[in-house]
């Protein structure tokens, strides 16, 4: 429960509010570019609030009230905007990624599935990132009430990262093997149940859509049925013929089929998974693994606990094939976490044509809603029970989450106003180094729509530049013309060896003449 907001803090708290509402405004706006104006002046806004929110705190007390979490949302939301306008090295454009990466840290926390070559990317990323907040810090490029923000979210994300690491430091060298591979076995069970929920729920789909099929056709032969034709009413022996099988016969029998393939197949991916633990489990003597000499290693409950939950994890998708069920009270969460889940793995394919930053806020925003649900990191229904399925929906919600971090930190220092013509620039690069890349022989022909793709976009520059539509300088222009002179550099390359192909074959044309023999004279003379 959020405590109260005082009365020192209420005025701030409609100003932050307004600036919220202004920002999801200018979101919803897809019918021209953000203007890097419109953010700045946004930005600065929601810093001279800040500046009065800490005149008026103690730097030595946490606080968690309502004007905290709206901050939290404005400077997220911020954030996407900077990354969208493409100023991807300032400390602002940081926020949405120390928050997204804080959030992983402590799911996986939580489940403590985690190992050494898991954290590594977030040591580097945490490192980039401050490096971003101190030199703006050190420029005074933004104010100092931003940039003391941004530090207090880094050390905060460090102090989890050093909790995760000293969990781990506390594993035995003998361990170290076994706890690797057995927090790799626990994300393959669990891949392995979200994709068998995933076809229970396409079944159940198909099932409820061939349901209403068969009652449209049932209606339709009913009407029939009512107005029998005079054929029908001739044909004494009508009743007397073989009886096809019924649509919902059919449908049974493909259903049962189906299942039955579905449940030899959970059974051949599970099988190995299952002797693996086994033989882990083997290696146990008296419940604990034993080293070398028969000693008895340090941190056995890290990996016995994580060796107990494989096997409830296996015991719970063998439950679920058998059941073919999944709890009624989380289908609703697992159908909603499964359509985030599809619309941003499509993202993160499709990002560079058709993502605006601003775009993820919605998904964070519904992943924030799922995760509020849960009581003590478990869901629950509404008598309090806990029903099955957990690991598929804690699988899910840090899948969401993780390709969120994915896109955020993929994004780059270009404004989305330029983002086309750096698209088209990296496609006709592609292109281009392949027809180097195989050779030819080509003609000036095969090499005109290169030459005209990249005429159009000299053309567009202003003075050696990229303008905006309202005039202004648009972010990645470096980006940008690197793109494009590495393209006229890679047309120049395929002109030369063009050139030389061309010498080659009036070589082999001259060879072919032989000053000394008469008949050639003659011919000439002729």
């Amino acid at each position: 429960m959020s405590a109260p907001v005082s009365q020192e803090e209420l005025p701030i708290l409609e100003a932050v509010i307004n600036i919220r509402n202004r920002l999801t405004a200018l979101k919803k706006n897809r019918g021209e570019f953000i203007k890097p104006a419109d953010v700045t002046q946004l930005y600065h806004a929601i810093v001279k609030q800040v500046t009065r929110l800490n005149e008026v705190r103690d730097d030595h007390t946490t606080y968690n009230n309502r004007l905290d979490t709206t901050l939290a949302d404005v400077f997220n939301l911020l954030s996407l905007f900077f990354l969208t306008i493409g100023r991807t090295r300032e400390c602002p454009a940081t926020y949405s990624q120390i928050a997204s990466m804080r959030q992983i840290l402590i799911h996986m926390d939580e489940s403590g599935v985690y190992n050494e070559s898991d954290l590594a990317p977030f040591h580097r990323r945490l490192a980039e990132l401050r490096n971003i907040v101190q030199h703006d810090m050190d420029s005074g490029k933004h104010p100092p009430a931003m940039t003391k923000l941004l530090e207090r979210q880094l050390n905060e994300c460090d102090n989890l990262l050093r909790k995760l690491q000293d969990s781990l430091s506390v594993l035995s060298p003998e361990l170290i093997p076994i706890h690797e591979r057995l927090v790799n076995i626990r994300r393959q069970l669990v891949a392995l149940a979200a994709k068998e929920t995933a076809r229970e729920v396409a079944a159940a789909h198909a099932h409820e859509l061939a349901e209403d099929l068969k009652g449209k056709n049932v209606a339709a032969n009913t009407s029939a049925e009512s107005e029998p034709s005079d054929a029908d009413s001739k044909t004494p022996t009508r009743e007397s013929t073989p009886t096809p099988k019924t649509d919902g016969a059919r449908e049974k029998e493909g259903k049962d089929g189906k299942d039955s393939k579905d449940g030899l197949r959970v059974k051949a991916e599970l099988k190995p998974i299952q002797e693996e633990l086994r033989r882990i489990d083997s290696k146990r003597v008296d419940g604990k693994f034993l080293g070398p000499g028969g000693t008895v290693p340090a941190s056995q409950a890290i990996c016995s606990s994580l060796l107990e939950e494989c096997f409830e994890i296996v015991q719970e998708i063998r439950a679920q094939d058998e059941s073919k069920n999944v709890a009624s009270s989380l289908r609703p969460i697992y159908d909603r976490l499964s359509e985030i889940r599809k619309e941003l793995e499509q993202l993160v394919l499709t990002h560079r044509w058709s993502l605006r930053e601003t775009d993820l806020w919605n998904y964070s925003l519904s992943l924030q809603e799922i995760d509020k649900m849960r009581v003590d990191g478990k869901f629950v229904d509404a008598e309090g029970n806990r029903p099955e399925g957990q690991y598929v929906l804690l699988y899910l919600l840090r899948r969401c989450y993780g390709l969120i971090y994915r896109l955020l930190s993929s994004s780059e220092p270009v404004s989305e106003e330029l983002m086309p013509i750096a698209n088209k620039l990296s496609t006709v690069k592609k292109c281009l180094n392949e027809v180097l890349k195989y050779g030819g022989p080509f003609s000036p022909r095969d090499l005109y729509p290169y030459q005209l793709a990249l005429h159009q976009i000299d053309s567009m520059r202003k003075e050696g530049k990229f303008v905006g539509i309202d005039g202004t300088i648009p972010e990645g222009q470096g980006i940008v013309m690197a793109h494009l002179n590495e393209c006229h550099e890679l047309l120049e390359m395929l002109k030369e060896s063009m050139d030389e192909e061309e010498e080659e074959d009036l070589d082999d044309d001259d060879d072919d003449y032989d000053f000394n023999d008469p008949s050639d004279e003659e011919e000439v003379e002729e």
